[in-house]
């Protein structure tokens, strides 16, 4: 097992790369292996630091028990211990959870990004002991605590981490949107204990305050501009990191189609081979759809900008 402080840098959330049939309900295997081998392969190798699937992005919500086994399959084969690895065993139903605990617990990844059950607002003191039933249950598997608090109904107060950091195998969060008051006192409880991931946007300035990264989706059009913020923030370049994060969401950006179908611009994006969104989230009007093409040319924009400074910063650290 890992610790919380083996946990840094970026952690790329993975799409569930499918297939063209994945559009019909009637598909039943919608896994596209040879992409996501090749597309995991090639985003370690750039450099991503930590990755972990299945969650809204990585589409949790519509993969069939047999097609996320293929999927976790598949992860595992292709991280091949390069990077933490955790797949996502987030589900409405908690026995659910349990069924998919039970199947990843020997496959070889680090541990599970794990959300609480979502269909109904969960109590406080509920989603506390779900947690540390899972821990109590899996003692061999690290958790990172999937906090989504618009697609699961439910926000995680500070207060609830001086419960959770009693486990010792919850060792990381992959949050969403703090005020910086609140994460300064999250700090003060999990400091060293769990290590949170905030969104790319908010590298700056939280990095500063404790934050081990930052989580992001949109890696997989290319992790330049992330991996030249990480570096910025690391160096204490405040300037540069304020200056990155405005090209992220500068002007001729183009916009991610919110929600479930946030998966569009990365299929116009030339990185990796992505594949559809799949059903229900299969139309799309013509607005958002320039909307998430805009999108993919910005960040690919962002990709010839940043690579290069990327690659040289490693060069100078090679000699």
């Amino acid at each position: 097992m890992i610790t919380a402080n083996e946990l840094k840098g970026i952690l790329g959330m993975m799409p569930a790369f499918a297939t063209a049939d994945a559009t019909d309900i009637r598909a039943t295997q919608t896994i596209a292996v040879d992409n996501l081998k090749e597309g995991v392969d090639k985003i370690i190798k750039d450099g991503v630091h930590n990755i972990a699937t299945t969650g809204t992005y990585g589409e949790c919500y519509s993969l069939l028990f047999d097609e996320f086994k293929t999927l976790a399959v598949a992860t595992v084969e292709a991280v091949k211990k390069r990077v933490p690895l955790f797949i996502g065993v987030t589900s409405p139903n908690p026995r659910e959870v349990l069924q998919k605990m039970n199947f990843v617990k020997d496959l070889g990844a680090d541990g599970v990004l794990l959300g609480v059950p979502y269909y109904e607002t969960l109590h406080q003191q509920d989603a506390i002991k779900f947690y540390h039933d899972i821990a109590d249950l899996y003692p061999n598997l690290n958790i990172i605590v999937y906090h989504n608090p618009d697609n699961h109904k439910f926000t995680i107060p500070v207060a609830a981490f001086t419960e959770l950091v009693k486990k010792p195998n919850i060792i990381g969060m992959k949050d969403s949107h703090r005020t910086t008051q609140a994460f300064m006192n999250l700090q003060k409880i999990v400091r060293g204990k769990i290590s949170v991931f905030v969104n790319q946007t908010q590298l700056y300035p939280y990095y500063a305050m404790g934050a081990a990264g930052c989580w992001s989706t949109e890696v997989w059009m290319g992790p330049w501009p992330i991996l030249y913020l990480l570096e910025q923030v690391r160096n204490g370049d405040n300037q540069k990191a304020i200056e990155v994060i405005a090209d992220l969401g500068g002007i001729g950006a183009g916009k991610p189609v919110p929600g479930s179908g946030n998966k569009r611009p990365q299929e116009f994006a030339d990185y990796c081979k992505v594949g559809p969104t799949r059903v229900p989230f299969v139309t799309f009007p013509e607005a958002k759809l320039a909307e998430a093409k805009g999108r993919a040319a910005h960040w690919m924009k962002l990709n010839e900008k940043y690579r290069p400074l990327v690659e040289a910063a490693r060069s100078r650290s090679a000699a």
